[in-house]
């Protein structure tokens, strides 16, 4: 549809707009009832739902190209006060609106307060700019948010980890100090089944002590990953007298969890120091790498698990699922064989897995003397950035729901 907005007049009662529009016809048709009209729709400026649409009005005399159109709507509103965005645009013979295609309409920001409508702006727009402005009004609270709110938090994420991990073995012999054996013994395990009975090696190293070394390095950031996601889609029900009773950070819960996971990745590495140690008389350098390696990991275990936290409040079944996925993960990334070993069908498939870079990278720093891939390292930082803000979104969009569901 070919139109061009000529003029419009609004004016706010009690209850209602009243609003006069002139628009030229720039198409090569005549516009009669048939084929056009101009109707409204309200939205709501916060959210964007749509929210009614009004009669649409169509000129009483047919309007020749060149020509223009006047036409009167009336927009009435519920008593209730509150912000609306009302779009007036001409329709289109199927009833589509002009401006889904692109196409200019005016755009009305009113209000209502002790049942008097009040207009606060109007303008003649079109989507895509409307978009582009709600886009540039969210941006510093979708990006600057997730960080914002664990930095102000800080305190109570760093009191409810060490409740967290504390309470996990409270009562036991060893007390916190399984937060020590857990990892020993997973690892030792591990150990036993691939180094010991089926014998598996790495490169040309076929010593045991070499398969231990890269075994390990490769374990360390799974053990904080696998740990954190795991316990996520059941993080909103074991607190749910935080989330049902108390005005509650409650994204700070999934922080506690990538945390904790944090803390047996770091009682796991000091392990793996002694032993690399022992094994080979030194540290290499490439080791200052390792908290650049620890943000980017954090970044995307708590956007994994803002996702999995959130999704597992509606679906119950999540965390027995997410247990068989995490295991399967396990056994797709080479931690407990060499890569050398992986299909060479399957290796196109398996590179993509994001766990394959951090089993390298950790393996570079430590063993290797070397520091993580460039490119594979830029490309993994992108992708725990933006798992980051899309979990953290995603969970912000759906907490509000969480007490209806717990």
């Amino acid at each position: 549809m070919n139109y061009a907005w000529r003029g419009f007049e609004v004016a706010s009662g009690a209850g209602e707009l009243r609003i006069s529009v002139t628009i030229e016809n720039r198409s090569r048709e005549t516009w009669t009832g048939a084929n056009f009209a101009v109707g409204w729709q309200l939205f709501d400026p916060a959210t964007l739902r749509f929210l009614a649409h009004g009669e649409w009005v169509a000129p009483q005399n047919p309007v020749a190209p060149g020509e223009v159109a006047k036409l009167s709507l009336r927009v009435p509103f519920a008593p209730e006060p509150g912000a609306y965005d009302v779009y007036v645009s001409p329709l289109e013979p199927k009833g589509e609106w002009g401006y889904t295609s692109g196409g200019k309409f005016l755009r009305i920001d009113a209000v209502v307060e002790d049942g008097s409508v009040r207009v606060r702006g109007s303008e003649v727009v079109t989507r895509g700019s409307v978009c582009w402005r709600g886009l540039r009004r969210v941006a510093p609270a979708l990006f600057l948010g997730p960080f914002s709110s664990l930095w102000r938090h800080r305190k109570l994420i760093g009191s409810l980890t060490r409740r967290d991990i504390l309470s996990r073995y409270r009562g036991s012999f060893a007390g916190a100090f399984w937060t020590l054996l857990n990892p020993l013994l997973l690892m030792a395990t591990y150990f036993f089944v691939f180094g010991v009975v089926l014998r598996t090696r790495f490169g040309n190293d076929t010593s045991g002590a070499g398969y231990v070394l890269y075994f390990l390095a490769g374990m360390l950031p799974w053990l904080a990953v696998s740990e954190a996601a795991g316990r996520s889609p059941n993080v909103i029900a074991e607190y749910r007298g935080f989330v049902k009773k108390l005005v509650f950070p409650v994204e700070t819960l999934s922080a506690v969890q990538v945390l904790s996971g944090v803390v047996t990745e770091v009682m796991g590495m000091g392990i793996f120091v002694v032993g690399l140690w022992a094994a080979r008389g030194r540290v290499p350098s490439s080791v200052v790498w390792l908290p650049a390696l620890v943000v980017v990991q954090v970044l995307f275990t708590l956007g994994l698990c803002w996702f999995l936290a959130a999704l597992g409040a509606f679906v119950r079944d999540l965390g027995q699922i997410i247990g068989f996925l995490l295991t399967l993960w396990f056994f797709l990334t080479p931690i407990c064989y060499p890569e050398s070993g992986v299909p060479k069908a399957a290796v196109a498939i398996l590179g993509k897995n994001p766990m394959l870079f951090l089993v390298r990278a950790y393996r570079a720093v430590f063993l290797e003397g070397q520091a993580p891939q460039a490119h594979a390292f830029a490309m993994f930082t992108v992708l725990a950035a933006v798992l980051f803000l899309l979990g953290h979104a995603w969970f912000y969009k759906l907490r509000k729901n969480f007490a209806d569901v717990i």
